[in-house]
């Protein structure tokens, strides 16, 4: 098994290798999976980056591999009015639910519940399989991770 222990510098460089991974496995720093080449790599990267679509990574014999965003279960809600897509997009954020946002649209893991309280608002809902790139969020370093504001449980009362 190879390992992964370090973002790749910015290259034109064709990657070798790729590994197509869902957005639960991106926001890991540590787990292990399989490229599209059927290799096996450990990633060990530092806490607090998510992996985005189009990052390198280095494997520890120099050769670089491509972050491809996997295809899986999601929701998309649409409305023409972008009240009520504010108003979608404010009750999933106050259930800490990672988010893309589009022209017209808000897509999330697919969940029966947050889905039906989405329809209830009078949001259009679509269940379809794509790659899954949420907002990194209000506090996220420009690389995507975390940076000054741990998140922990707690109301939110102002």
């Amino acid at each position: 098994m190879k390992k992964i222990l370090q973002l790749a510098p910015q290259t034109e460089a064709a990657a070798q290798v790729t590994l197509r991974l869902t957005y639960d496995l991106r926001k890991k720093s540590r787990f292990k999976a399989e490229s599209t080449q059927g290799e096996g790599f450990g990633v060990m990267l530092p806490r607090g980056r998510i992996l985005r679509d189009g990052d390198r990574l280095l494997d520890d014999s120099g050769r670089i591999v491509a972050v491809q965003a996997a295809p899986e279960t999601l929701s998309s809600a649409a409305a023409d009015d972008p009240c009520l897509l504010a108003r979608a997009a404010y009750h999933l954020g106050n259930r800490h639910v990672p988010l893309q946002i589009g022209a017209g649209w808000l897509r999330y893991q697919h969940d029966h519940v947050l889905d039906a309280m989405v329809a209830g608002l009078g949001l259009h809902l679509r269940v379809e399989s794509a790659p899954f790139e949420p907002e990194a969020g209000a506090y996220a370093g420009g690389e995507g991770g975390l940076s000054g504001h741990a998140h922990q449980d707690h109301d939110h009362d102002y």
